[in-house]
């Protein structure tokens, strides 16, 4: 059977695709920002910090990762994703368990989310995309869809688990139960079956610096200091901070603002309970379009339904089947991003430098991401209303799927023979 083919990738390739779905979905990516809305109120409780003390945790995680991402990145180009995303699981794992040992101080407790945001960059998508953009080919955004379904599996089953982990052994005792999650999980799993493609599962260390040199040449595509060079590495750069930003914004924000609009707090649970949902569904159906249609071209649809539905909640309409539209829509958007990304380096820049060019442009994302839920909360805090910030998020999102469809034609690499696996 060819290889090339659908099939036959997904017949070689189906190992490294669960490894990745572990890796990220149990990762610095999801992991903090699904538990820690659940965990804020006993901390509140326990030490009397404001919710505010509490949340400002996760902008310290976002602006480290806008310096460690990039840095991870050039090292898995360096040094290979194997090493860095194993060694990034463990010590993620075990700086999100050390949250256990809090005593009362912010600076210990903010100090913490700084060292767990370098310890657990490895474990971002920058790592495992880029051995699944190597293994697949034809089916290279259903992959990479597959691959990212681990945050929205996360984030559905998250909170539930959070909540008993709680009622069983207390706040302290549920930051030790899920850091260990990565720990017997994760990467074991990763240790067994996550490999790059053209690597040995057992090799001297001279061995693989040797393979690894031959690679970097050998790979198609243009290096990470070219690439910072051409225009579409800006214009994608800009895009994913506007998306990320108007669509990262908006979901923490999404009880608050259901409950704005009149919903009743029955409603407001389940329909802010479709984005976990529809974030699954948009990675995979993101997936499948982007293997089969021009990929701006469908983030172009995906951003511009968003675009309305912010409209629509804007409004503030109690329509409930058309605010569940709208939601479904945003989560739509939400599960696109990270396949989208991945998706698009490897067809505008190759995979010589990808690890290094993925990190820096998951700190333009990271940036945004970072910035727009604070934004929504302290407009919403000055006039009561998300009325500006969802109209204003309407435009990010047009402006963005405009930029993208800037971008043109997929570049075309030359192939090298490949490095076979002893």
């Amino acid at each position: 059977m060819d290889q090339k083919t659908g099939g036959g990738e997904f017949r070689r390739g189906w190992p490294v695709v669960v490894a990745a779905m572990l890796g990220i979905g149990l990762g610095l990516s999801p992991v903090p920002m699904y538990t820690t809305g659940a965990l804020a109120p006993y901390l509140a409780q326990s030490f009397g910090w404001g919710f505010g003390e509490i949340m400002a945790g996760l902008t310290v995680m976002t602006f480290t990762v806008l310096l460690a991402a990039p840095l991870v990145g050039l090292l898995a180009d360096r040094y290979g994703v194997r090493p860095v995303a194993l060694t990034s699981v463990a010590l993620f794992g075990l700086s999100f368990m050390s949250f256990a040992f809090s005593n009362g101080s912010l600076p210990l407790y903010y100090a913490t989310w700084a060292v767990m945001a370098v310890a657990g960059a490895g474990t971002l998508p920058i790592t495992w995309t880029r051995a699944v953009n190597n293994w697949f080919e034809q089916r290279k955004g259903l992959a990479l869809g597959l691959a990212l379904l681990g945050t929205g599996l996360f984030g559905f089953l998250v909170k539930p688990l959070t909540a008993w982990l709680v009622a069983e052994f207390g706040w302290r005792g549920a930051y030790v139960a899920i850091g260990a999650l990565p720990l017997i999980l994760a990467l074991p799993v990763g240790y067994f079956f996550f490999h790059d493609r053209g690597g040995k599962v057992r090799e001297t260390s001279t061995e693989r610096l040797a393979r690894q040199a031959a690679q970097r040449l050998a790979t198609p595509g243009l290096s990470f200091g070219k690439t910072l060079l051409q225009w579409r590495f800006w214009v994608l750069g800009v895009a994913f901070l506007l998306i990320s930003f108007a669509v990262g914004g908006s979901i923490p924000n999404m009880e608050k603002i259901l409950s704005q609009s009149g919903f009743q707090a029955g409603d407001v649970v389940w329909l802010a309970s479709l984005i976990g949902l529809s974030v699954i569904v948009g990675r995979i159906l993101g997936g499948w379009l982007i293997d089969r249609f021009w990929a701006p071209g469908v983030a172009f649809v995906f951003l511009a339904v968003p675009a309305l539905a912010y409209w629509h909640l804007a409004a503030g309409g109690t329509s409930v089947p058309v605010t569940a539209a709208s939601i479904f829509a945003i989560g739509f958007a939400a599960g696109l991003e990270y396949d989208l990304m991945a998706f698009m380096v490897a067809r505008y820049f190759g995979m010589k430098g990808y690890g290094g060019v993925y990190g820096a442009l998951y700190g333009f994302f990271a940036l945004g991401a970072g910035l727009g839920p604070v934004v929504f909360g302290a407009a919403f805090d000055k006039s009561g209303s998300y009325a500006g910030t969802l109209h204003t998020s309407a435009i990010l999102l047009l402006v963005s799927a405009f930029m993208l469809l800037t971008l043109g034609r997929y570049r075309r690499f030359e192939t090298p023979a490949p490095v076979e696996q002893a």
